[in-house]
């Protein structure tokens, strides 16, 4: 028996992702109902800047909501219901951001509107979303889901949208799985944009962006480096094997093939026929993110806005706190107290945001009646950043002042949220004897590693005897600690460093030891300055080393921090200067800390500023006569003077260093090595040994995810950890910890720039089978096919990228041996280059290298010389004559010439095709066959020039003989024209009309209606463009399939209407 023939299954966007998930979506408990266009239509009162379904949004809250009062239940008045969603629907205009957070409080608390019931008016809650029983409210989606965009009757079409009670909760663009989930995001965020359609996202909660074997997830206003990943840690793969496979019933198959899918049917139901499916990653992750009881938990309970940016909370922050949660309500310890416990969760993956859905958690959870928490750090800078991180989410925590103002809030005012340092429960306690037995008290204690484990444990618990602690610490817990950590019950949730590296939710560490001379003869230091000037120009070395000579000068009972701060000048002048990235410099002490400051301003290449304590403060390994000298004091006085008190001081400093430009380099001593964010911040220069805790808290402080940064360099000027040649805990400085806990902590530069020949010959593999790689129009012909230049622009950046790592080096850029390569590296960049920019001009790619640009463009200007790489050009205008004359005359070979013009003429096709799509197909398909023609060698390259320059002509100098006279000199009439005439030859049997003539009278007449219903901004408004449909419908049924008998199907006829009126609308723009 033979076997049945192998399917012809489709690969496409819509066959691997957009079906799949729909078909996933509809079979989900409870399911998502798919609409059609035309309910979705209807629901939307025919206006696509509507984005709610207002009829389900009406009917589900008049059956969700009732006025409860005396005891009897009564529905809503229409008037009630209407006023609730027009606060829905009209919101203060304010910015996407700022409206999206104003409309999310809407959705979570309800609105009050008053209703009168027997005579008694009284303010009642309209609620929106039934929170408590998810089952009780409605779920719809829609795909293909037209959205008018702001100021023009143009419409974007996001692939699938989600509806709770008719209102957008969740929009998911979908990929086929050769195009990469980026360009998915990338949609998403052009959505929001004003001019686009962000009014679809002023409710939405959630986003994907997907493809069968990749997701990202975010929320609105979310960066493109911040799209995540989801790891689904509660095993559902049965479930999601089930739903997949289960067959859509009839209803489902009618309403999901019932628009633009229909053709889709058949490949559909073949896959299907051949048996079960495995589960995808689009399928696992959807299952776990758009389920309706999961998506209104993500956007309930985790989901909240840190100082005007909303966010969605990470895999590992959803579980933790949901781990948290079935411990608390769930487990008790030996002496009935809720079982509290430890989480470890890296530093810079979230753990504040964390403790802020924890602490939101919490006062939700309903086995907890009256829940209050006591946030404890023990430094005032994590005390403040706290408190400022739970505000700018929404909470408010009051913040103890003193021991006695502790007791007051816990005691007293029973404050729901508060804030304190440990050592106020000792002076607590001193003040007088006081125990809260309430079992419903949470002590979340930050950085638990510390003193927390010691004393003042006992003293926490003497004055809250049965409350829950739950200890967070950002670093691996020593092996010394990890008995200790039991009295907080054990731990809870880790999520390591590597993880967090994996995971993309912290970029991973570079590690270079760095020495100085610390001889101070004058040979000592000429030679080192000769190595570190050695790609200088002999005027730039010059000058910089009079500026050196003054330092070092100033600087003679200092000469190491002179040398320091000059290395650390030059690579931050060579590497990082100039591209929005910052450093940060530590250093021993408050006079160290100033010095340093001096010594890098009197060589002026980089800008710094210095952030530490008072004087009276002691600071790193300072003695305290040295933290009260008179230069601190000056400083300090100086800064006083400025700034006016010390919470200005460093606020002004860390905000200009986070926004701003300036400073470039930031110096400390202990302030702002821990919970300092700023994911600028990329280089860390240790000038300070630092150990076990201390270390990997200073160096996270480089990990923070930020936009075209690959990886956070540690320059150690202090070998902390030598040469990062063996094991990490073979060092003294991190021998406390277990090896397996510091996995992925901080790698070697070395093993990247290892790399670097590996990928210098993956570039030059781009080119195999070019036989004369010396000739540069053999490379550029090579580069003609698209997915190839794609592979060597991809290439190109990341051997650009790597010898950035390599250069900034000082032990690879400087040894004698490395010299030759390094010079072949230069010149290859140069060189490739070069052919980037080239091509990207003769095949009209922007030159674009994404969120690296920074990056190579400072590596450009550093190390290859200005005169040897070619200036970048603009895209050629076509129809300007003089830019188009300049392609013609240069000095490129014929064949690059040719393609310049045809890439240009092919981009203007495609810019222009809305405006009159008739007259651009023909020249679309006259480009197409000329390059196809010169790719197969069929012309030579100058008939091939001699032809697209033939077409480019044609196409600008436009010749309209051709067209009937009624409309030859009305662009919008030639368009219609051209429509219309393409439309009716495809009808058989066109009756008694001449298909010229009829479509050229019949243009003339519907440029007619537009024109009677042209006003200003006809085009954005839905009433006019709803007559104007009905005027032309009638027409055409009228008039070309009644008097003229012409059998044009609706289908046809409403297609070549939405045809016509984006031909008017672009016209119109």
């Amino acid at each position: 028996m033979s076997k049945a023939p192998f399917p012809r299954v489709q690969d496409t966007e819509k066959h691997l992702s957009q079906l799949p998930a729909l078909h996933l979506l509809q079979k989900m408990r409870p399911r998502w109902r798919l609409l059609t266009r035309e309910e979705a239509e209807r629901e939307r009162g025919g206006k696509r800047a509507n984005v709610c379904l207002d009829g389900i949004l009406k009917e589900s809250l008049a059956r969700i909501n009732r006025v409860e009062i005396r005891g009897q239940s009564y529905p809503f008045t229409e008037n009630g219901l209407a006023e609730a969603i027009e606060r829905l629907k009209r919101p203060r205009p304010s910015g996407l951001l700022r409206i999206n957070e104003e409309l999310t409080d809407l959705l979570l608390l309800g609105t009050a509107v008053e209703q009168t019931v027997d005579g008694l008016t009284r303010a009642f809650q309209v609620k929106f979303v039934d929170w408590a029983d998810p089952s009780a409210n409605v779920f719809h989606v829609c795909a293909e889901f037209d959205v008018e965009r702001e100021h023009t009757t143009d419409t974007r079409r996001p692939d699938l949208v989600l509806f709770v009670n008719g209102i957008p909760f969740a929009v998911i663009e979908c990929k086929g799985p050769s195009t990469g989930v980026e360009q998915a995001v990338s949609q998403h965020i052009r959505n929001q944009q004003d001019g686009e359609i962000p009014g679809l996202f002023r409710t939405v909660q959630l986003l994907v962006a997907t493809n069968k074997n990749d997701v990202r997830y975010g929320t609105v206003g979310t960066a493109a480096s911040f799209w995540s990943k989801w790891a689904e840690l509660e095993d559902r793969e049965a479930d999601v094997l089930a739903a997949i496979n289960a067959p859509l019933d009839a209803d489902q198959n009618r309403q999901t093939f019932a628009d633009g899918f229909r053709e889709d049917r058949a490949a559909y139901d073949a896959r299907f026929g051949q048996g079960d499916r495995l589960v995808t990653e689009q399928d696992r992750v959807l299952w776990a993110l758009a389920r309706p009881e999961r998506l209104l938990d993500l956007a309930r309970r985790f989901t909240l806005f840190d100082a005007g940016e909303k966010k969605i909370a990470r895999y590992q922050q959803f579980f933790a706190v949901r781990k948290i949660l079935r411990r608390v309500t769930g487990e008790r310890d030996e002496e009935g107290r809720r079982r509290g416990g430890v989480i470890w969760h890296t530093q810079g993956s979230g753990k504040s945001l964390t403790m802020v859905m924890l602490a939101r958690a919490l006062g939700l959870e309903p086995l907890i009646p009256d829940p209050r928490i006591v946030l404890v750090t023990d430094r005032i800078d994590l005390d403040e950043q706290l408190e400022g991180t739970f505000k700018a989410c929404g909470l408010e925590p009051k913040r103890a002042t003193t021991g006695r103002n502790l007791l007051d809030l816990v005691a007293t005012e029973k404050r729901a949220v508060v804030t304190t340092l440990i050592n106020k429960f000792d002076t607590a306690l001193n003040v007088r004897d006081f125990s809260d037995p309430s079992e419903d008290v949470f002590l979340l204690v930050d950085e638990s590693h510390r003193g927390q484990y010691g004393r003042l444990h006992s003293r926490m618990r003497k004055i809250f005897p049965n409350a829950c602690y739950l200890g967070f610490t950002g670093t691996p817990i020593l092996k010394t600690e990890k008995n200790t950590a039991a009295k907080f019950g054990g731990i809870i949730d880790v999520y390591a460093i590597d993880q967090a590296v994996k995971d993309k939710a912290v970029v991973p560490l570079l590690y270079e030891g760095r020495h100085v001379e610390q001889r101070v003869d004058e040979t000592a230091i000429d030679a080192w300055f000769e190595r570190v000037c050695a790609a200088l120009s002999e005027d730039q070395k010059a000058d910089l080393k009079r500026k050196y000579a003054r330092t070092a000068r100033l600087f003679q009972t200092e000469q190491t921090i002179a040398l320091i701060a000059f290395d650390v000048s030059e690579h931050f002048r060579r590497t990082w200067k100039g591209t929005g990235f910052k450093g940060q410099l530590v250093t021993p002490s408050k006079r160290s800390a100033i010095l340093y400051k001096r010594a890098l301003d009197e060589l002026g290449v980089v800008t710094s500023e210095v952030i530490i304590s008072a004087p009276d403060d002691r600071e790193g390994e300072e003695r305290i006569d040295e933290a009260s000298s008179d230069e601190v004091k000056r400083f300090w006085k100086t800064a006083m003077d400025r700034y006016g008190d010390e919470a200005t001081y460093n606020s002004r400093i860390i905000e200009a260093f986070k926004k701003r430009e300036n400073p470039e380099i930031l110096i400390v001593v202990s302030k702002l090595l821990t919970g300092f964010d700023a994911p600028r911040n990329t280089v860390l220069y240790l000038a300070r040994a630092l150990t076990e805790h201390n270390l990997l808290q200073a160096i996270a402080r480089v990990n923070r995810v930020a936009e075209g940064k690959d990886y956070g360099y540690i320059v150690d000027y202090c070998s902390v950890l030598g040469e990062l040649n063996q094991a990490l805990t073979s060092y003294s400085a991190l021998e406390g910890f277990d090896e397996a806990d510091l996995a992925g902590t901080v790698t070697s530069i070395n093993t990247e720039i290892e790399k670097l020949g590996q990928r210098h010959s993956e570039l030059w593999d781009v080119f195999r089978g070019v036989a004369n790689t010396a000739d540069e129009e053999a490379l550029e012909q090579h580069l003609a096919d698209e997915a190839r230049r794609d592979e060597f622009y991809d290439r190109l950046n990341a051997f650009s990228r790597t010898l950035a790592i390599a250069l900034s080096s000082h032990e690879f850029a400087n040894e004698p041996s490395n010299q030759r390569r390094i010079a072949g590296y230069r010149d290859d960049l140069g060189r490739f280059e070069n052919l980037r920019r080239a091509v990207g001009k003769r095949y009209q790619d922007a030159v674009d290298y994404g969120q690296y640009r920074k990056r190579i463009e400072k590596l450009l200007d550093t190390y290859v010389v200005a005169d040897d790489v070619r200036p970048m050009t603009d895209l050629v205008n076509i129809f300007d004559e003089d830019a188009f004359a300049e392609v013609l005359n240069s000095n490129a070979s014929p064949a690059s010439r040719a393609d310049s013009i045809a890439h240009a003429t092919k981009r203007t096709i495609d810019e222009r095709w809305e405006e009159d799509p008739t007259y651009y197909k023909r020249f679309s398909e006259l480009i197409r066959q000329a390059i196809e023609d010169f790719r197969a060698k069929s012309i030579s390259d100058l008939e091939y020039l001699k032809r697209v320059r033939e077409i480019r002509d044609q196409m600008v100098r436009r010749d309209t003989t051709d067209i009937p006279e009624p409309v030859r000199d009305d662009p919008l009439g030639r368009a219609f024209y051209g429509c219309l005439r393409e439309a009716l030859s495809d009808v058989q049997g066109s009756g008694d009309a001449d298909t010229e003539t009829l479509s050229a009278e019949a243009a003339a007449h519907l440029v007619g209606i537009i024109n009677s219903h042209r006003r200003v901004d006809w085009a954005q408004d839905p009433d006019v463009e709803n007559a104007i449909k009905n005027d032309i419908d009638d027409y055409i049924f009228d008039v070309i399939r009644g008097e003229h008998n012409v059998p044009i199907s609706t289908e046809a006829i409403d297609a070549l209407i939405d045809r016509l009126l984006m031909v008017a609308r672009r016209q119109a723009a």
